[in-house]
């Protein structure tokens, strides 16, 4: 039964903390509107449908309205939402609307089904750009969302973060829903949520692989936009937010911010760190012809960016309608107490923001000292959560790979397209293939970074998943509902010769390899790697590249083919174990083709097959397809002391390459730690003596040890 709401006054509460705090003595409610005449707080039934009651926040303090419900009416459980009251006048850019029911910005949780409807639009067009909008009267409480008051009791034990540091992070970026949709192993009544990615035979696969963080696709409170709600689609992404402190309903069973606590404290307990993809930059209101949700009601000119010459307009650096006012100190305010609270209350260890270049723009500009920045560093609680930028937005002066602030780590897309284009035999691209394989120095060492600055990857959300990469030339978006139209078409990638599904045993052995080529590359490389979820055993989603609307078979992770290919996933296994073996993959410091204290070898060199060190004619070959990379003091033996090297042959030629192979450690001889070109061999572990040579064959790598290299090491490769 709902509470009983007649004849109930607000006391004046306080303007601190911002949101719905539930206290012993009941709940304060304080919202930021800095033009509104008056804010109204509105009640709702336990279900969301019946408004029971509208209060008038009695107080204002500057720009923060606030009252405070005693109890036994303010409780947890409480439905609620405001109504803004003020000038309509979009030539000022000012949308008050009091029609229109406004989720709290702060909200921890969101009740309600949201529904599109014309009632949610704050105005109407008039028809004639030259003319002005008018205010829709319409009330559009039955059709929005609404907050619910929590109570943040959560028993958490002795949870604490794991704290990897960045040289150790192995990252695998997963959708909550699709990880576990279809895992034969998860209960039905689980899959798709936090809970079922709490269960512990999917924690026991994610450490078992070597994975020492799952990021998480967005998890904040989101709806979809309406075009794809017309069509019958849903923003399966989540890139479309409503209320960025609350957890998303869709993931889970009934209670989405304690279910979200039990999955981190799982997730902790196994030593994997949780990292939130956040939607900082734009929600999904949109534009002007975009409804009235929440902020554009309570403060449209403060919360959003509005085009200077036109305030009727929205300066739109997200692609999406509209941009976050990055620039105002209530926006700032807002996003750095909503990390805080995902941090201190959900106890999540970092964070990845979506089109982070709109973080550190002032006056249209970006800046890698913005105030934003600055702030974010001076918060205590935030001081050592992990910092991930995908370092572009789309507005003039967008991409920023290299520029973010020291304490970032930022997406490396061109150590994507240059992993890509070389295992797919593009010209020229020796030099890039060094670079981005040794942490991409060009681009952060001038800043005084490390090679941990660069989150190396080859497949992420968007784009083509690592297996579509060997299988598909062009995009196949047709489910999207655009026309194909929709997606990027420069994906650098290559279908072994027939465009998508084929029983072809030749194309589908070289696709294996090339996902085999590609995974060890990235996985060998100094930086910090990152898997998509899936990659490990080959996962499609039919060619679609962007299958942002795809909630279904196209997106989900197909568990049958872990089944069906478990020695890829063994292949990855091994990998991430050499990777923690091997100190000298995991350098805070860049490689410097500097000698060590063998003095036989370089910390790295680069090797041509003929067996010298490349050349300047060497690196400006265009038609070079291969290379050798040779790790000096890769690992340490039991009391520290550097020994042993790696060397990594790339052969992404058509034709077999015969390296020969330089002097290992003085009194020892190379032997083969893995081919993937020969991977279901009984040979591996072949020695091969300095001055032989070592036969590379087309479209394939192979790495070789030295005789100091722990046996373990060269061992781990086994097919058994």
């Amino acid at each position: 039964m709902s509470a009983d709401y007649n004849n109930i006054s607000l006391q004046s509460g306080s303007p601190a903390p911002l949101g719905a705090t539930l206290t012993a003595e009941g709940i304060n409610f304080a919202v930021y509107s800095s033009g509104a005449v008056k804010i109204e707080l509105c009640l709702f039934d336990a279900a969301g449908t019946q408004e029971l009651a509208r209060i008038a926040l009695p107080e204002r303090t500057e720009n923060v309205w606030h009252g405070f419900l005693p109890t036994p009416q303010g409780i947890a459980g409480v439905v609620y939402g405001y109504r803004a009251y003020g000038p309509f006048d979009v030539t000022y850019g000012l949308r008050y609307n009091g029609a229109k029911l406004l989720v709290d910005p702060y909200a921890r949780a969101l009740t309600g089904k949201f529904v599109w409807d014309d009632a949610l639009l704050g105005s109407t067009p008039s028809g004639d750009a030259s003319l002005p909008e008018t205010l829709s009267p319409v009330d559009s409480a039955p059709f929005n969302a609404k907050g619910q008051v929590v109570d943040s009791t959560f028993d958490w034990g002795d949870d604490r973060p794991p704290a990897t540091p960045w040289r150790d992070t192995v990252i695998y970026e997963l959708h909550v829903k699709g990880f576990t949709k279809l895992h034969p192993r998860v209960p039905e009544r689980l899959r798709g949520t936090y809970l079922g990615l709490a269960q512990p035979q999917v924690i026991d696969y994610l450490k078992h692989l070597g994975i020492s963080a799952v990021e998480l696709l967005p998890v904040q409170a989101f709806v979809p936009e309406r075009f794809l709600a017309n069509k019958g689609l849903v923003n399966y992404w989540g890139y479309s937010s409503l209320a960025w402190f609350a957890p998303a309903n869709q993931y889970a069973v009934s209670d989405a911010v304690s279910e979200f606590k039990t999955m981190v404290k799982a997730l902790h307990a196994a030593g994997i760190e949780v990292i939130l993809d956040v939607v900082f930059n734009h929600t999904v209101e949109g534009g002007e012809t975009g409804p009235t949700l929440s902020l554009r009601g309570l403060d449209n000119a403060s919360y959003y960016k509005l085009e200077k010459t036109d305030l009727r307009h929205y300066v739109n650096r997200s692609g999406t309608g509209n941009t976050i006012a990055i620039a105002h100190q209530a926006m700032r305010a807002m996003i750095i107490d909503c990390l805080k609270y995902w941090v201190e209350e959900m106890h999540v260890d970092g964070f990845r923001f979506d089109l982070a270049a709109v973080l550190g723009r002032e006056n249209g500009r970006f800046r890698t000292d913005a105030t934003f920045f600055k702030e974010l560093a001076a918060e205590p609680s935030l001081r050592y959560v992990k910092l991930i930028a995908e370092p572009w937005d789309v507005g003039p002066d967008g991409y920023q790979l290299g520029h973010f602030p020291s304490a970032w780590a930022e997406w490396n897309d061109l150590y994507r397209d240059t992993m890509r284009g070389f295992w797919r035999a593009n010209p020229g691209i020796l030099g890039n293939f060094a670079e981005r394989f040794a942490g991409s120095s060009d681009l952060f060492r001038n800043t005084g970074r490390r090679p941990t600055a660069s989150i190396n990857y080859v497949a992420c959300h968007d784009g083509f998943a690592l297996y579509d990469v060997t299988a598909y030339n062009d995009k196949h978006n047709e489910a999207n509902l655009e026309d194909n139209r929709d997606g990027h078409n420069h994906n650098l990638s290559w279908n072994c010769g027939i465009e998508g599904p084929t029983e072809d045993e030749q194309v589908v052995e070289l696709r294996e390899r090339q996902i085999r080529n590609m995974l060890a590359t990235v996985l060998l490389s100094q930086g910090v790697p990152m898997l998509l979820a899936g990659d490990e055993f080959g996962r499609t989603q039919r060619g679609n590249n962007n299958a942002y609307c795809q909630d279904n078979e196209i997106s989900w992770v197909d568990w049958k083919l872990a089944e069906r290919r478990t020695w890829l996933t063994t292949f990855v296994r091994q990998l991430l174990t050499l990777r923690r073996r091997a100190p000298g993959l995991r350098r805070d410091t860049f490689l410097k083709g500097a000698r060590q204290v063998d003095r036989e070898h370089k910390d790295v060199s680069w090797r041509h097959p003929l067996g010298h060190e490349l050349n300047a004619a060497d690196w400006h070959d265009v038609n070079a397809r291969a290379l050798g990379v040779l790790i000096g003091q890769a690992f340490t033996d039991p009391h520290g002391t550097p020994n042993g090297h790696l060397l990594f042959l790339c052969n992404a030629g058509a034709q077999p390459v015969d390296f020969k192979l330089p002097a290992p450690v003085t009194g020892a001889v190379w032997q083969i730690v893995f081919d993937t070109a020969r991977w279901r061999a009984n040979d591996l572990g072949n020695r091969i003596a300095a001055g032989e040579n070592c036969v590379v064959a087309a479209h394939s790598c192979v790495l070789l040890a030295d005789g100091d290299a722990p046996l373990s090491v060269r061992s781990g490769f086994s097919l058994t």
